[in-house]
């Protein structure tokens, strides 16, 4: 069983930065996929940035060269820096875990942390 608990998240101005975190508990950290998604209001959650376990990193062409993830396996914190914040970044940013183990996909959501962008 995974635990996500995210942090970090509040109310900043447009053109402020952010840096958002996930601990994660279990064992499996080291080979889980860990991704950030976000929800804004009226709207379909969509993924904003991913690393898998090896550290490749993908982002939504929204927030590319204004935000960047990173991961502490070591800690098990998953970490999202965002810079130059837009109004449009305003939601609840979700921290994923996803990993296969014994040909079984495993998938696994905190509670959310609130991003609110001011214009």
């Amino acid at each position: 069983q995974v635990q996500l608990v995210e942090s970090g998240g509040g109310l900043v101005q447009a053109g402020g930065s952010l840096r958002l975190s996930c601990a994660a508990s279990g064992n499996i950290f080291s080979i889980a996929n860990m991704a950030w998604y976000r929800q804004a209001p009226g709207k379909q959650r969509e993924l904003v940035a991913a690393i898998t376990s090896g550290g490749s990193t993908n982002y939504a062409d929204s927030v590319k060269g204004r935000f960047t993830i990173s991961r502490d396996n070591h800690q098990k914190m998953v970490y999202l820096q965002m810079n130059s914040l837009k109004p449009e970044d305003t939601g609840v940013y979700y921290c994923n875990s996803n990993h296969v183990l014994w040909a079984r996909g495993y998938d696994y959501w905190g509670q959310g942390t609130q991003v609110t962008v001011s214009s």
